[in-house]
């Protein structure tokens, strides 16, 4: 199965599930994670995917929603957080939050990024000062900055950025492993990045990660799903 990721923002709304595993057994969480994904679809949720990163203990859940205002995001995300009842013994969730996609770019004319289980890709963020907020100027200077070395990158297939409530992120995806080391290896990553914020200074995060799952894969069947009525009385009964 293939999983999708827009370049703008004008259909679907995407958001971002980051948790530190606190079990031993990483696969047992996300078998966790797969099932929360799968009762996700009930809810609006028409691409996810779970990403596993290859040298730390961070995985992320990646999930694409039908576009809803920001009333109804707010009471998703507060449904999606009910949900993961299960996951919570496992896991800390450190971060969750809905992105804006507004720029991006494959290297073979698709309208999205797009990837598979076992595909890999990394993640750049940039997390701003809550009191000190420069959204605007930070999200123009990823883009100069994804604009200046995407084609230049060998190896990348596709590269979408965001923007969201408390910072930016940068997804790009990766034809190998190899490909990504290859540009790490060779590129001085920080001479490059620092200069596009020099009229600021975000929390500059990066990581690599392998897809383990998108939405479509075989999963275990066992229960894991929230009662029907909680999505009664909660998320679906406000629309979407």
């Amino acid at each position: 199965m293939t999983c999708f990721v827009p370049f703008n923002n004008r259909n679907l709304d995407i958001s971002f599930f980051v948790f530190r595993p606190t079990v031993v057994l990483v696969d047992e969480l996300v078998e966790a994670i797969k099932h929360f994904s799968l009762c996700t679809e009930s809810l609006g949720c028409v691409h996810s995917a779970i990403f596993k990163s290859i040298h730390g203990n961070m995985i992320v859940w990646y999930g694409a929603w039908i576009k809803r205002t920001n009333e109804n995001k707010e009471l998703l995300s507060a449904g999606l957080l009910s949900m993961l009842t299960n996951v919570s013994s496992m896991a800390i969730l450190t971060e969750h939050s809905f992105f804006d996609a507004y720029a991006g770019e494959s290297k073979d004319g698709s309208p999205a990024a797009k990837f598979s289980t076992g595909d890999i890709v990394s993640l750049n963020t940039a997390f701003l000062d809550p009191y000190d907020m420069k959204e605007t100027s930070i999200s123009y200077a990823c883009l100069a900055l994804f604009k200046a070395y995407f084609l230049k990158m060998e190896g990348t297939a596709s590269g979408v950025c965001f923007k969201g409530r408390l910072g930016i992120l940068g997804l790009l995806v990766w034809k190998s492993l190899h490909s990504c080391y290859s540009w790490i290896l060779s590129t001085d990553y920080r001479k490059i990045l620092l200069p596009y914020f020099d009229h600021c200074s975000p929390d500059l995060k990066y990581d690599i990660f392998r897809v383990v799952y998108v939405s479509g894969d075989n999963v275990i069947n066992f229960q894991l799903c929230p009662p029907p009525q909680m999505l009664e009385n909660g998320v679906e009964s406000k629309g979407g």
